[in-house]
């Protein structure tokens, strides 16, 4: 299993910090469970069957430029 790791997202007033836990999620193989420090923001993502980054479920609202930025720092 992958290991935790560090992220930042883009907020309207500053970047949020956050932790990242790589998950198995029924019908999308291994997902990626992002939760702010402070704990106001929650993001899941993974890759739906044509292999696109997809949002998965998460507060409200939200940006829907986070999933790219998500996955943009997911190691390789």
């Amino acid at each position: 299993m992958e290991k935790q790791f560090e992220a930042k997202l883009t907020g309207s007033d500053s970047l949020i910090d956050g932790i990242v836990t790589p998950i198995h999620y029924a019908n999308y193989g291994l997902a990626y469970d992002f939760r702010s420090i402070d704990g106001t923001l929650h993001l899941l993502i993974g890759k739906d069957k044509h292999g696109h980054w997809v949002r998965i479920d998460g507060t409200e609202p939200y940006f829907s430029g986070w999933v790219d930025e998500l996955a943009e720092q997911i190691p390789a």
